[in-house]
């Protein structure tokens, strides 16, 4: 499982004797990609390396004890024996921890979250609205930064389709999961028999990637601007500050009109395209790996029934790692952690064969 990490780490001595070298500093490109490559191998090389000087450590004690003659001696090197196999095995689930961030790309900085309401009419997007206040109360308790980026609508103050983008450290890792068809069964406000209903919304989680990992031509883009305001909007047909933009090779149209600055809007529908540009990328690899492993934890399709949330059981359920909890109305106010690092734990078992 270390392979890979040997030659990374192979690389990370390479370059830190390098820059050593005085003669480098004439070469500020080539100084500056160094650096920024010894940044990036630092994260598991520096790790890997105390794991290795641990392994040494443990040779050592080892030859120590069965060359130790007093039994005294003896007896307090191999209590120091067993603290170095402990800290070397803590050390190896800590290398663990870092190849499966780095297979999942758990990394990122931020992410962009799409919900649209599916069956159930009105009810539905008032559901959609209730998993967007949801995911912001969840972002304010890991105190990431929520943004909101577009939304449209209904005249209950439902959302036909809304969309967000939450950044911060940790805020992809716990979220990655959150893909697929969110079912809610609850009597809706707009029941007058006391009925119980069945309504379903969609979510999209898309990781934001760097500008350098999604080039976007300006030749590709055709851009319109429409009037500002959604349906009922304060500022609807006053202003032509709204942008659509199509992304003329892969048929992709984002629409933003919250802000009255058409500039402001553009740079949101831009963000949002960069996301789905990338998503795609990244879904035929995803597709890819499910594949090749038969993912349990689910394969993030929107299609995909992935939890339901039962309000008059107070009950949420997890269809993919077959979890259900009874607190449903703590989740609704945000506390998602026990759910997310569950599905966390549950895919890292799985990609690093303990499943």
């Amino acid at each position: 499982m270390f392979d890979k990490l040997q030659s990374d780490y192979l690389r990370f001595l390479e370059l830190e004797a390098a820059l050593l070298d005085p003669a480098l500093t004439s070469d500020v490109a080539r100084l500056t990609a160094m650096a920024k490559e010894r940044s990036a191998l630092a994260k598991v090389a520096l790790p890997y390396g105390r794991y290795l000087e641990l392994g040494k450590q443990i040779a050592e004690a080892e030859s120590l004890c069965a060359a130790e003659p007093d039994f005294e001696m003896r007896s307090y090197a191999e209590a120091e024996l067993q603290s170095l196999r402990t800290r070397h095995n803590e050390q190896g689930e800590t290398l663990r921890d870092l190849i499966y961030d780095k297979q999942a790309g758990v990394d990122r900085p931020g992410l962009i979250v799409e919900i649209r309401a599916g069956a159930g009419g009105d009810e539905a997007a008032l559901f959609a609205r209730d998993l967007r206040e949801m995911y912001q109360r969840f972002a304010d308790q890991m105190h990431w930064t929520f943004e909101p980026l577009e939304m449209v609508t209904t005249e209950l103050g439902g959302f036909r389709e809304v969309s967000f983008s939450i950044t911060g450290e940790g805020a992809y890792r716990y979220l990655q999961f959150e893909s697929g068809g969110h079912r809610v069964q609850r009597v809706p406000v707009t029941e007058t028999q006391g009925r119980i209903h069945t309504s379903a919304a969609t979510v999209a989680i898309l990781p934001e990637p760097e500008e350098v990992e999604i080039v976007i031509r300006t030749e590709d883009l055709q851009v319109d601007v429409m009037r500002a305001g959604g349906p009922g909007g304060q500022h609807q047909n006053k202003t032509e500050s709204g942008v659509r933009i199509t992304h003329l090779p892969s048929g992709i149209v984002v629409n933003c009109r919250d802000e009255r600055s058409q500039h402001k809007n553009k740079a949101k529908a831009m963000r949002i395209l960069r996301s789905r540009l990338y998503d795609q990328v990244e879904e035929k690899a995803r597709s890819e790996r499910a594949e090749a492993r038969r993912t349990l934890i689910g394969s993030g399709d929107r299609s995909q029934r992935i939890r339901t949330y039962n309000f008059p059981q107070n009950r949420v359920t997890d269809h993919r790692i077959g979890l259900t909890m009874h607190n449903l109305d703590r989740v609704m106010q945000g506390e998602l952690a026990p759910l997310t690092t569950a599905l966390i734990d549950h895919d890292r078992r799985e990609q690093l064969g303990e499943v």
